[in-house]
């Protein structure tokens, strides 16, 4: 028996000591530390709070400041630098035969190569970073810059510019990836630090606290569900990093509402319960894919709801309907109100814009709208959206 025993406490001995050292060295080989996305048959690993935990948003547990959020997040956050080609286009003269006989070519169309900088956030040890669209869209050339000083060339995955979110990857080793948090348990008036690059000077934080939720219809974005915060964005934040005081990342920092290009206050961030899933998506296929019917809406007013009899402005008017695409060979027609999407009702046309990119191409679904004053059921058979041709007008 005391054989037996001492070989039992030998065993959990060398097993707690093996367990000690993984959670020292590699943390995120642990289970409770894993969540894995399946690209290729290789695993891409992030770290996330658990799904049952309740986030700690707003507790104070250091009253000398915000360093210990900063020291956790601040190592996962890096400068992103893009070079591009622009042609220069050539002076008008050069089409006057007698100025060319005289000047050449001299002043022919050149080339000249641009650089922009923005942010970035390191999500898993194998080498993603998530970013915005804006801040690698056309980029010739994408250059890393960590904060422990290492530097590399990444490549594009993929991007989604209608969320405008991009994933990039580089290869180096031991890298420090971000925990992700729970932006939906974050509260309005919880307090945050913005990580991020501005003006280029270099990694900065800055604190505010969250102004607003669900922020949507700001023509930002084709889909915007942002967190508002008055923590201080500026140009080069654009990628960068919205994280709760316990260093989780709950958002990526896209945009701000300014007169001047500096912070008024006014700083957008993508919420990671957004941006979670299209990075998946586009670490997975390389793009993302949304469901699509081919409308042009626009919201109901009270004045257009009374119009049409309606009880409330909730719901969207078809105000056209796309040839050959899925609603045309439905029936949809101008002039009909959708008010539901599988039985879920619409409140505007951010709601139904998110609810049909949800379905899946190729699957039936049942819409619900009002056509001569009386509600009809109409199956729809869902298509793919194509992909947008479009420029933000107010990032950073």
């Amino acid at each position: 028996m005391y054989k037996l025993w001492l070989i039992f406490a030998q065993t959990a001995t060398i097993c707690l000591a093996a367990l000690f050292v993984i959670s020292t060295l590699r943390p995120e080989l642990l289970p409770w530390n894993m969540h894995s996305s399946i690209q290729n048959n290789s695993i891409v690993t992030i770290k996330e709070t658990a799904s049952n935990q309740e986030a700690t948003l707003n507790t104070m547990s250091d009253l000398n400041g915000f360093s210990k959020a900063a020291k956790i997040a601040m190592p996962s956050v890096v400068n992103v630098f893009t070079t591009k080609e622009v042609k220069v286009p050539a002076h008008p003269l050069l089409n006057d035969p007698m100025f060319r006989r005289f000047f050449g070519d001299r002043f022919e169309e050149q080339t000249k190569r641009s650089s922009s900088l923005g942010s970035g956030v390191i999500v898993s040890p194998e080498g993603y970073i998530l970013t915005n669209h804006h801040v690698v869209a056309a980029a010739d050339e994408i250059e890393i810059a960590l904060a422990d000083g290492r530097k590399a060339k990444a490549s594009i995955i993929g991007s989604d510019p209608e969320t405008d979110l991009a994933v990039v990857k580089v290869n180096l080793k031991g890298l420090p990836s971000i925990t992700f948090g729970r932006s939906d348990q974050a509260k309005v008036g919880d307090i945050v630090l913005a990580i991020g690059n501005p003006f280029g000077l270099g990694q900065t934080v800055t604190m505010g606290i969250i102004s607003a939720l669900g922020r949507k219809q700001l023509g930002i974005n084709t889909y915007e569900n942002f967190i508002q915060t008055d923590a201080a964005i500026n140009q080069g934040n654009s990628g960068g990093a919205l994280v709760d005081i316990t260093g989780n990342l709950i958002g990526i920092n896209t945009a701000i509402y300014s007169q001047t290009g500096g912070s008024i206050g006014i700083g957008l961030s993508i919420p990671t319960i957004v941006a979670k899933q299209i990075m998946e998506q586009i670490i997975k296929t390389g793009s993302v894919t949304r469901g699509w019917i081919g409308v042009e809406v626009q919201n109901l007013t009270q004045e257009l709801a009374d119009s049409f009899k309606l009880s409330s402005p909730n719901g969207v008017l078809i105000a056209g309907v796309y040839k050959n695409s899925p609603a045309d060979h439905a029936g949809i027609k101008p002039g009909d109100v959708l008010v539901a999407v599988e039985n879920k009702e619409i409140t505007n046309s951010s709601d139904m814009l998110n609810m049909i990119a949800a379905l899946s191409p190729g699957q039936t679904a049942t819409f619900t709208v009002v056509r001569s004053q009386a509600e009809e059921s109409i199956e729809i058979s869902i298509g793919k959206r194509p992909k947008p041709v479009r420029q933000n007008q107010y990032q950073e």
